[in-house]
């Protein structure tokens, strides 16, 4: 088995044992990533040298003596909307091209601190503002599973970065399932945080009350492990939560589900899934009830509006954000020659600088945030939204998590969907509703679907992410035992 196969758990425990340096670790990774990045086009920008830097400096200090956390030395990639010192910023998008933060973001200060190795930048749709990783500015990802089809988005090239073995971590954002969705098609571990439970602080808004930070991993202990890290208080962001970080590594070690009840929502099955999908979340829900969990059906009627007001929501925020990319601070500066005024060279800017999807979702936003039409569409939407965490609350009375597929199909082909938006949007469908509610929501894989990768959903209050890893880690063991081993070893023979 190659060295770039192991978890990042067990890459730690064998660094912390004396049989493996960080440097031997990141020349693998920065090995498997020269080879397959020029077909998967993962990462938009890596540096070697400063890696390997990075790397021999861990490894000085574990030489030292210095006691170090379990991901020391360890290669994360990073999505390219974390404001980065040593990366460019660029949000996919050629209006930030070649951008250099001043600054680094809360995140990255946090896997710096952590002693883990950031290689580069993922690919990511424009400002996160996609389901396939097809909107990015210097083109789409693709999925390791299958270099015809996509890995999922906006967050594709971190969970493709993973999926591949290009790097054992990275880390994603989630505003509509950007790190679940992606995780779910390429048979990876993806967790969206409790809104407020990771900092927001230096990734780039993209709808304010949905954004949330999150881990890209292969296994469960992994992903805890990373969402530990990156977890925490941060007076900076004004959402940031003030509570101690739950024990998430521990929660993955539960050794069954006896006492826990498990509700499958009833609105998330039956027409406009694949039969595959749903075949293989029958099969884990069985695998959990024969570990000990009790399951219910739980009705959430209002999920099923989730996906119309998500839509006007986030590109109602997201306009809102992105009117700071003028032309007139940094970034991109088209047709300033000195014989146009200001509005003109920001039409000329936003006309060059932002894509084709970029541009629908800011006119369906400022449209929605329009004189005359707030009150019909935005604030509707917001009331939409409190019938969903009103659907939440009381499900979550009954049952300690509910589960759904992640996705209600395995990937598509690359330029399948580009043609109709609203067949893209619905590759949300499922995952929507808890950022919309703000709960800890996690994609774990749940097998294959005619040779794809497929995934569960666990959802679980706020602040008890602990439940969403204890379902996970359960699950991922009995799938092992049911198949002779993990889904990414499947991966590997690829």
């Amino acid at each position: 088995m190659s060295i770039i196969t192991k978890s990042a758990a067990e890459l730690g425990r064998m660094m912390a044992a004396g049989e493996l340096t960080s440097e031997e670790l990141t020349r693998a990774s920065l090995e498997q990533i020269e080879k397959l990045n020029p077909t998967l086009n993962v990462f938009l920008a890596y540096d070697a040298e400063h890696a390997l830097a990075q790397a021999r400096a861990v490894d000085a200090r574990r030489a030292a003596g210095e006691e170090l956390g379990p991901l020391a030395g360890i290669p994360v990639g990073v999505k390219d909307n974390y404001c980065t010192t040593d990366f460019p910023t660029t949000c996919a998008s050629r209006m930030l091209e070649g951008w250099v933060p001043p600054y680094d973001a809360a995140v990255v200060e946090r896997l710096r601190a952590a002693g883990m190795v950031i290689v580069g930048k993922t690919n990511l749709d424009e400002f996160a503002m996609g389901s396939s990783t097809e909107t990015s500015a210097f083109g789409p990802s693709r999925n390791p599973w299958d270099a015809e089809r996509v890995p999922g988005g906006s967050g594709g090239g971190s969970a493709a970065a993973v999926a591949s073995f290009m790097v054992p971590l990275a880390v994603g954002s989630d505003t509509g399932g950007s790190i679940r969705q992606p995780g779910a098609v390429t048979g990876t571990v993806g967790v969206k945080a409790t809104y407020g439970g990771s900092s927001r602080y230096g990734l780039v808004a993209m709808a304010s009350s949905l954004d949330q930070p999150g881990p890209c991993a292969r296994t469960a202990e992994d992903a805890a492990l990373l969402q530990e890290i990156i977890s925490g208080y941060d007076p900076r962001d004004s959402a940031s939560l003030n509570q101690p970080v739950p024990d998430l590594v521990g929660a993955v070690q539960a050794a069954d589900l006896a006492g826990m009840k498990v509700g499958v929502v009833k609105e998330f099955a039956g027409d406009g899934y694949d039969q595959g999908v749903l075949d293989r979340f029958n099969e884990a829900v069985e695998l959990l009830r024969q570990a000990g969990a009790e399951i219910v059906e739980v009705s959430c009627p209002h999920f099923t509006y989730a996906l119309p007001a998500y839509y006007l929501i986030q590109p109602a925020e997201l306009s809102s954000n992105l009117a700071r990319f003028d032309g007139m601070r940094y970034g991109l500066r088209e047709g300033d020659d000195g014989t146009r005024g200001a509005e003109e060279v920001m039409n000329l800017t936003r006309e060059k600088g932002f894509g084709r999807e970029g541009k629908r979702r800011i006119i369906i936003g400022t449209y929605a945030l329009s004189a005359g039409y707030y009150d019909a569409y935005y604030g509707s939407a917001q009331k939409v939204r409190h019938l969903i965490q009103q659907d939440f609350e009381k499900a979550f009375e009954q049952v300690d998590v509910l589960i759904s597929p992640t996705t209600p199909s395995t990937a598509f082909k690359v330029g399948e969907r580009t043609a109709d938006p609203m067949s893209m949007y619905l590759a949300d469908l499922c995952t929507i509703p808890s950022n919309m509610a703000g709960n800890a929501s996690g994609s774990f894989p749940s097998g294959l679907a005619d040779g794809l990768p497929t995934g569960l959903q666990v959802m679980a209050p706020p602040m008890e992410d602990a439940r969403v890893y204890r379902v996970g880690g359960v699950l991922e063991r009995a799938l092992e035992a049911k198949w002779g081993g993990p889904l990414w070893r499947k991966m590997e023979a690829l």
